[in-house]
């Protein structure tokens, strides 16, 4: 074991006496040298030491406050595009002008896979796609269970569903909102 950091009767004693004069676990173990910060605090905790004096720094005196900056109960002017309730906080965005995108093929509407070719959770298996079909809450709930993309959890076709380039999620979330 290495004595460099290690306890000796001296440090315990300049241990007590600089937690008795107010100095912080921080300031101990500079004034020790080769211990933490957490090895202070540890050794305070097992010595039992807890009273202490108030350093010079921290009168008994309290800090001044600062005076509650308060808004008007009814706002100057007009309020017109304030956002007020639930939505107070929400991200307010700007209509981003329209950009001409090479448009990705167009995915089916639905592919349907048969009832047959789906998978409970108890037949699932590494190669398979885990893509959810149906209410999880009905005996009938099943997984796609086609065979997915190496390093994927989902078929070709649930994998374009799911994993969709940012700039594409953008163009679909500003056609809801309109």
């Amino acid at each position: 074991m290495n004595d460099v950091g290690a306890w000796t009767d001296e440090r315990v004693e300049l241990l007590k006496k600089l937690w008795s004069d107010g100095l912080s676990a921080s300031q101990i173990a500079g004034e020790l040298g080769n211990v933490t910060r957490n090895a202070v605090i540890g050794k305070v905790h097992r010595l039992g030491l807890s009273g202490r004096a108030k350093s010079p720094a921290a009168s008994s005196t309290p800090r001044p406050r600062k005076a509650p900056t308060r808004a008007p109960s009814h706002p100057v002017g007009g309020n017109a595009g304030m956002t007020r309730g639930a939505n107070a906080l929400a991200p307010q965005y700007e209509p981003e002008a329209e950009v001409e995108v090479e448009q990705a093929p167009a995915l089916p509407e639905d592919v349907v896979v048969p009832f047959s070719d789906r998978v409970t959770i108890m037949d699932l298996r590494e190669y398979m796609c885990r893509w959810p079909m149906g209410d999880p809450t009905t005996a009938e709930f099943r997984f796609c269970g086609g065979r997915s993309q190496t390093g994927m959890p989902y078929c070709s076709y649930h994998a374009r569903i799911a994993y969709q380039p940012a700039a594409d999620r953008r163009r679909d979330r500003k056609i809801v909102r309109a």
